[in-house]
């Protein structure tokens, strides 16, 4: 069994819906996983789009996701904090959460969603960056998980 990521929101390399992108009411997809390592202690989660024009663009990090939890819910709040521990960080619209698609106008944009099972919870204050959560997540990831969507305007 390997460990694997998933949307009921959109389907494997399959457009984004309108709802979750900033041509809509900009909604977080829900997501699911299942098969975590053994030793997994939370989860982190990073998405972005490598094609953006200025280089890779973050659209939204989350960490200190439960061990025990095995999904997140759509349209989740921009908060740093969204209960049960789970922390969210500045993605690179300057924004707290998740910030959907916004591509340029033309080709086709690919955005990629990685879980990462970790052996411990992170030490870090919530609101923090995605540099800051690449660094206390460094030589913690037991796996990784990983799910493409598109968008074009």
């Amino acid at each position: 069994m390997s460990f694997t990521l998933r949307s009921a929101s959109f389907s494997e390399g399959g457009q984004i819906p309108q709802p979750c992108t900033c041509d809509g009411a900009n909604l977080s997809p829900s997501l699911s996983w299942k098969d975590a390592p053994r030793g997994t202690k939370s989860f982190a989660l990073i998405v972005e789009d490598p094609d953006a024009p200025g280089g890779t663009w973050t659209h939204w990090i989350a960490w200190n996701i439960p061990a025990a939890m095995s999904a997140l819910p759509a349209g989740l709040p921009a908060l740093t904090s969204l209960g049960g521990g789970i922390c969210q960080g500045r993605n690179d619209f300057g924004r707290i959460g998740y910030g959907g698609p916004c591509p340029p106008r033309g080709r086709v944009h690919h955005y990629y969603f990685r879980l990462f099972a970790l052996d411990k919870v992170l030490n870090l204050r919530a609101g923090s960056s995605r540099m800051d959560l690449e660094s206390a997540g460094r030589g913690h990831v037991l796996a990784q998980a990983s799910t493409i969507c598109t968008y074009k305007r």
